[in-house]
């Protein structure tokens, strides 16, 4: 039964037979008719009938949240009866934003000291697709913003606040000021994330509030690109204040507080809504509530603002 529960998730994120099938590594026959064993057990349909996927049927719907449960309590038991017989060990799978990833080496290193046989993956993806994969069960935890859009059902921890800086050339026009406002950002040569990156969200819509509409002169969804385009001293970004500091690009680039009105998000670890929690969830929600302070140091000493309580 677990495996057909799988199926059926597999389908609810591929949306396509033959690709859920070759993630669940089955033949696409097989895992049609693994489909239809489900539903001939259950006595309804779940899948509605045609040439390709076109959607679940209502109780294939509920079928779908119970199939969630159902498999996230099976892997949960039997993490936990390998952890009492053996010792924390396996596989976490942790999606962040881009802004966020520079911290997630702060959550897994002293994590990996303290559970030697855990091994990591770590994913960048949007806001949405964190979420998205914490309901499919793909990851086992998120780094995201918590205020800025619906969480859906989580747990949320904050670790730190997220202030905005404009990042440019130590030799630019910027040089000697010690801020600037979003009006002015909107008069700038930008380069920033792309449009489905929740960061990009904010600033557009700080950007509107001010009433500007300034089209970013190029897009990536990589921040690493972003910063090397400042570097070249020709383009200006909006970047967190912390990941400039966590990546060191203030050793040749001016970070420079944006003003009127200061702007803030919280971001922080999100996990299944579930009690209890696997033991590697568990000893991950550990270490970031041990992080908290860490962050509340490195933003005494470099002069950030302070991050979340926990």
């Amino acid at each position: 039964m677990i495996d057909k529960l799988e199926f059926l998730i597999t389908l609810s994120r591929e949306r396509h037979f033959g690709r859920a099938a070759e993630s669940c590594g089955v033949s696409q026959p097989t895992f049609s008719a693994g489909i239809k064993q489900l539903e001939d057990s259950l006595g309804v349909l779940l899948v509605e009938r045609g040439s390709r996927f076109r959607g679940f049927t209502p109780e294939g719907e509920r079928v779908l949240d119970w199939a969630r449960r159902i498999v996230s309590d099976t892997r949960a038991m039997r993490q936990e009866i390998d952890a009492l017989k053996h010792g924390l060990a396996g596989h976490l799978r942790i999606g962040a934003i881009p802004t966020a990833l520079p911290i997630v080496a702060m959550l897994t290193t002293p994590y990996q000291s303290n559970h030697p046989d855990v091994r990591f993956t770590i994913l960048s993806r949007t806001s949405i697709e964190v979420l998205n994969m914490l309901e499919n069960l793909e990851i086992d935890a998120g780094l995201t913003y918590l205020d800025n859009e619906p969480l859906g059902r989580v747990q949320s921890f904050p670790l730190y606040t997220e202030y905005y800086r404009v990042l440019a050339s130590p030799d630019g026009p910027l040089a000697d000021r010690e801020s600037v406002t979003w009006e002015e950002v909107g008069h700038m040569p930008l380069c920033l994330l792309t449009p489905d990156m929740q960061n990009r969200r904010i600033i557009d819509a700080q950007l509107r509030e001010v009433g500007s509409d300034a089209v970013p002169r190029l897009e990536s969804d990589s921040v690493i690109v972003l910063i090397a385009h400042v570097r070249t001293g020709k383009w200006t970004s909006v970047m967190p204040a912390r990941l400039a500091e966590v990546l060191g690009v203030t050793r040749n680039v001016r970070t420079i507080p944006i003003v009127e009105p200061v702007v803030t998000h919280s971001i922080g670890l999100v996990v299944p809504q579930r009690n209890p929690l696997t033991p590697l969830i568990s000893a991950l929600v550990a270490e970031a509530k041990q992080l908290v302070p860490v962050l509340e140091e490195i933003g005494a000493l470099t002069g950030l603002p302070e991050t979340l309580e926990a």
